[in-house]
């Protein structure tokens, strides 16, 4: 794997991942490609995860141009996704020239699974039935992004992790949404932090990148959604061995919005 497409840095709230270094771990690795996808959340909870559009395009802007010999460095986002934010969403993936951009669901009906309380008080099936279905809500209206970032997220933090959790499971609303975001011509990413964190699979689960494929998807992109420079790259090997088994001989990366393949 060449490139990682999924990166935050100190820009993002939730890192204080110094800018320079996390580029300098991708070059290490001998990666060609990186884009930085920083968290842009509108409207969640006490107004963290929010970027001026202007002051971080300009700052990673700057900072390519000084690796611009070592490293092709392209400038992207995470944006948080809900269903009443299409206006505000859409504005901002317009305010500078993005080069990528990953749709992302990180709150049910407005509440992150990261906080233990929503796992308190419904079982996980119940959780994770009513995360699918906000995917599928968000489809319905967003369509200004590229990706949709680590489908199955709030697996991981059920109380059992993902030890009694199966594509099969939700087949029917899994389904759903990806014969939708391949309606909408949009891809997904595999995503391999859910390895970091106790999971036996990536974002999304094997199964459900396997039934991407099966369906018709081709636009996929790898990211480590690293928030320290040490885990750029983090079990990209993994990731490339699920991508064939699961049938896919390329993987993506977007420059200017626009997918380009990579052989796998």
């Amino acid at each position: 794997m060449i490139c990682d497409f999924h990166v935050h840095t100190c820009m993002s709230s939730d890192s204080d991942a110094d800018i320079k270094m996390v580029i300098e771990k991708a070059i290490s690795l001998g990666m060609k490609y990186l884009c930085i996808t920083d968290h842009h959340d509108i409207d969640y909870e006490d107004g963290t995860f929010l970027l001026n559009p202007a002051d971080y395009y300009n700052c990673l802007a700057s900072v390519r141009e000084q690796f611009r010999d070592r490293i092709q460095l392209l400038i992207g986002v995470e944006l948080g996704l809900q269903p009443h934010l299409k206006t505000e969403c859409t504005e901002f993936v317009h305010s500078v020239p993005f080069d990528f951009v990953i749709g992302s669901s990180h709150v049910i009906n407005g509440i992150d699974p990261y906080y233990e309380e929503i796992w308190n008080a419904h079982s996980s099936e119940e959780v994770m039935t009513m995360y699918f279905e906000n995917i599928l809500a968000n489809l319905s209206v967003h369509t200004d992004f590229d990706v949709y970032g680590h489908l199955d997220y709030a697996i991981r933090y059920a109380k059992e992790k993902d030890k009694n959790y199966s594509y099969e499971k939700y087949k029917n609303i899994i389904d759903r949404i990806l014969e939708t975001i391949l309606s909408l011509e949009k891809g997904i990413e595999i995503n391999t932090a859910g390895l970091r964190k106790g999971l036996r699979s990536t974002n999304p689960c094997f199964e459900i990148v396997k039934r991407y494929r099966e369906l018709g998807g081709k636009i996929i992109t790898v990211g480590s959604d690293a928030h320290v420079p040490k885990d750029i790259g983090s079990d990209f090997s993994c990731a490339r061995q699920l991508l064939v088994e699961a049938g896919f001989t390329h993987y993506y990366i977007f420059k200017e919005r626009m997918p380009y393949a990579l052989p796998l």
